[in-house]
């Protein structure tokens, strides 16, 4: 009998991926470079309850074995090895084929593939698949983009395996090719920005606080039960909880030296921020928490030359209660601020290159499965239900008076981890960005003047339409046609 679907790189992901397709009752096709994976994965199938996966001895086989129209799914490492798959199972492949491309990659890169395949007529999808390797197994959140006619193909499957909330399973139809991998590269940096500003919560518990790591989880598991519910918080009060198994003594997270790695989603969601013209200085500032804290060795260095303030208890004096609770809210009006900016910098792609994503469905396919599920989503799902066109998550009426409301709690917060000379700047970044947006006049007026002085930029008037240059001093001369001096502006 042939297989429903093929599933070719059988890392950890891949194997936990086949599995699931196989858990729902599709046969499963497995491929890999290396004989020993695919051996690995259908004996794994077996002691799993006998599951229908059939390995395949190379690229050809693999092909033969699978039902006309054939759907892959590729699970390797991004770049590179994505092409030489590709470029390998392509010669078995024929029109009207789908390959399924299911790694973090670089959008740009899918839509090159796409194009590539075009002439032989098979069908490219970039599909996001979040939620690790555990989403993978038992359901991620699938974020596919691609030809609708092979999204047709793929959806039986992928609307099984995926993770399934109150109102349906965690994917759809994210829009054309390049959508989906789009996508998934803003869920990244959005959980990086995520991920940062818990930590820097975390920060200021264990040195404002100096609360305990049981006390600081238990915390974290309260917060769980909250509006602050989501599946970062629940794992960190795990985290924090658990004891160090090595040496027996203390926890792990004491252990663990404090540099952050990385993979690329987070530098790329910046670059694409700043493409679109798009403000994500959450996200940004997580980015650059990681560089920092790689620069281990010059950090050591420079605490023994640089100081911070040496404030006590007199100067700025701290209740337990009141400040738990004004984290506890500024990391909700934070966490609030980076999906507002990850969506803003999707709304622009998709505008710019005719998408048309749907963010009130996409925010859905986040609710389950993947890393950035949070109960706020259903608010930020219901903003987007309510306005499809919706310049800014902030301008959300509902979303606006749930900020307004934390800003005395987050404002404190921030005060206090300042003058302690605690580091928070995706808190601080995510303040900044709300007050810069509340307000209907900024300084950017200075800005432009100075660029004016300097460069002869131009610019434009309160009192009345048009474009103007000023003669700031008796040196500067006419610049000649006004208007091309704007050639170039972004």
């Amino acid at each position: 009998m042939s297989c429903d679907v093929g599933l070719y790189g059988l890392a950890v992901m891949g194997q936990n991926f086949a599995l699931n397709m196989a858990s729902h009752g599709f046969k499963v096709c497995v491929g890999n470079r290396s004989p020993s994976k695919v051996e690995l994965t259908v004996k794994r199938a077996k002691d799993e309850g006998d599951l229908p996966i059939v390995g395949s001895a190379d690229p050809e086989d693999f092909c033969k074995q699978l039902s006309k129209p054939r759907k892959i799914i590729i699970l390797v490492m991004a770049g590179k090895p994505v092409d030489e798959t590709i470029a390998t199972l392509s010669q078995y492949l024929e029109d009207g084929d789908v390959i399924v491309d299911g790694g973090n990659e670089w959008f740009h890169n899918t839509l090159r593939r796409a194009k590539e395949l075009e002439p032989k007529g098979i069908h490219f999808i970039g599909m996001g698949i979040s939620g690790g390797e555990e989403g993978a197994r038992n359901g991620p959140s699938l974020m596919p983009g691609g030809p609708k006619a092979a999204y047709d193909l793929l959806e039986p499957i992928i609307t099984k395996c995926a993770a399934q909330v109150n109102d349906g399973p965690c994917t759809g139809y994210i829009g054309p090719v390049g959508s989906g991998n789009y996508v998934k590269m803003i869920h990244n940096g959005i959980e990086y920005g995520d991920m940062q500003l818990i930590a820097e919560v975390y920060d200021v518990m264990r040195h404002v606080l100096k609360m305990s790591n049981q006390e600081m989880s238990e915390v974290f598991e309260q917060w769980n039960q909250s509006p602050l519910a989501s599946y970062l918080i629940e794992i960190t009060a795990k985290i924090l909880a658990k004891k160090d198994d090595v040496t027996g003594e203390g926890y792990v997270i004491d252990y663990i030296l404090d540099k952050t790695g990385m993979k690329g989603t987070g530098r790329w969601t910046i670059q694409e921020a700043a493409e679109r013209s798009v403000a994500a200085p959450t996200i940004a500032a997580s980015l650059d928490s990681r560089y920092i804290s790689a620069r281990k060795d010059e950090r050591v260095k420079a605490s023994g030359l640089l100081k911070g303030p040496e404030m006590t208890a007199a100067e700025i004096p701290i209740h337990k209660g009141q400040l738990l609770d004004d984290l506890k809210w500024a990391l909700w009006a934070s966490k609030v601020c980076s999906y507002a900016q990850g969506l803003s910098t999707i709304k622009s792609c998709s505008d710019d290159m005719n998408w048309d994503v749907n963010l009130s469905e996409c925010v859905r396919m986040w609710k389950g499965g993947c890393i950035i599920r949070a109960a706020v989503l259903q608010k930020i799902q219901d903003a987007y239900a309510r306005d499809k066109n919706l310049p800014s998550l902030l301008l959300d009426p509902v979303i606006a008076g749930d900020l307004n409301n934390c800003t005395a709690g987050w404002r404190r917060a921030v005060v206090v981890a300042i003058g302690y000379g605690i580091s928070t700047p995706a808190l601080s970044a995510s303040l900044n960005y709300f007050d810069s947006y509340r307000r209907e006049s900024l300084p950017a007026n200075l800005t432009q003047a100075q660029r004016d002085f300097f460069g002869g930029h131009t610019y434009e008037r309160t009192d009345k339409e048009g474009v103007f240059h000023t003669a700031w001093t008796d040196a500067h001369k006419s610049i000649g046609d006004i208007n091309e001096r704007k050639a170039g502006e972004v």
